[in-house]
């Protein structure tokens, strides 16, 4: 019965109990970063910032996604990669990475 009266800590973020700060922090960079990369994919002159951070956006995820440790972590991390590629393929067919600056 000692667990039936140990104080149980409630986290949005940890379900293990344990603090995660590197993958609270890459999961909510790609989550802001997915944002952005998703609103600014509907514009056709804002290709720049859609494709770049949606670059970044795809790599932090990836990356937080190899090293996160709790289910949550990896909720959140997926739905700031769907968000990120999506940005990332509008901002390509809007005019790409580099917006003909590079030939």
């Amino acid at each position: 019965m000692a667990q039936a009266m140990q104080r149980q800590s409630i986290s949005l973020l940890a379900t293990d109990g344990k603090p995660h700060p590197l993958q609270d922090t890459l999961m909510v960079a790609t989550v802001v970063l997915g944002a952005v990369a998703f609103v600014t994919g509907f514009f056709d002159n804002l290709h720049l910032l859609s494709s770049w951070t949606g670059l970044v956006g795809i790599l932090t995820g990836a990356y937080g996604q190899f090293i996160s440790e709790t289910t949550r972590e990896r909720f959140a991390l997926i739905i700031g990669l769907g968000a990120s590629a999506l940005g990332f393929y509008l901002g390509m067919a809007h005019g790409g990475l580099f917006g003909g600056w590079a030939g």
